[in-house]
């Protein structure tokens, strides 16, 4: 196994913040989380509370994803962020490039996944005990050049992995996904090409709408 090399810690980067909550871009390659082992405590959350103490996590991007992430402020607040994730009131959109030119150009991929428990942290497709999951996908671009399609990943559900293992069932796998991709498509990438790009909520508190935008360095 690869050994954890988080990106150097220079300044959270805040795209959002009031006195409840903060929006944060993660690089990819940093834990939302602390890992197994004390190699592993270096993380978005450690980082966040050295400079905000109540910060709390309140939903996670796997560490290869880059991208936007929500934090709150206090237990109170997590309570009521986790509580609009839960009725599916918060709207995320992720940018990502995929192995060769996909057809249709927009659609919704509906196929369960579950934990496939020999070999975590991989999940799989099972529609005897998978959860039902779906994304919504629409191309944006497509490179004849590296073969590759741009394309807006909106998750419906929120399972594990989905957008991964989704594109990867589709056989248009993430460049760079060493979970779910061939080594070819893993190959054409230094990194899993997967950003976590719009993030938009009704704010617990002040009712107002919250919308923020990243744009992917790939």
């Amino acid at each position: 196994m690869t050994r954890y090399q988080p990106p150097i810690h220079t300044a959270l980067d805040i795209r959002y913040q009031d006195d409840y909550l903060l929006i944060v871009n993660k690089p990819a390659g940093l834990l939302s989380v602390p890992g197994r082992g004390d190699d592993k405590t270096d993380c978005l959350i450690s980082r966040a509370q050295e400079e905000f103490p109540d910060a709390l996590i309140v939903h996670r991007l796997d560490m290869s994803t880059s991208g936007l992430i929500i934090l709150a402020k206090g237990k109170e607040m997590e309570r009521c962020l986790s509580i609009l994730f839960q009725q599916r009131k918060v709207n995320k959109k992720y940018t990502a490039i995929v192995n060769g030119e996909v057809n249709p150009l927009s659609g919704e991929i509906d196929l369960p996944i579950i934990t496939d428990w020999p070999n975590r942290p991989r999940q799989k497709m099972d529609f005897e005990t998978g959860k039902r999951s779906i994304t919504s996908y629409h191309v944006l671009s497509f490179d004849s050049k590296t073969n590759s399609s741009r394309i807006e990943l909106t998750p419906v559900t929120g399972r594990t992995h989905q957008l991964r293992l989704h594109m990867k069932l589709i056989n248009h796998a993430i460049l760079g996904d060493e979970l779910y991709a061939e080594k070819p498509v893993i190959d054409k990438a230094t990194r899993l090409l997967l950003h976590a790009s719009y993030l938009s909520l009704q704010h617990p508190v002040t009712n107002q709408t919250i919308e923020v935008l990243s744009e992917a360095d790939f």
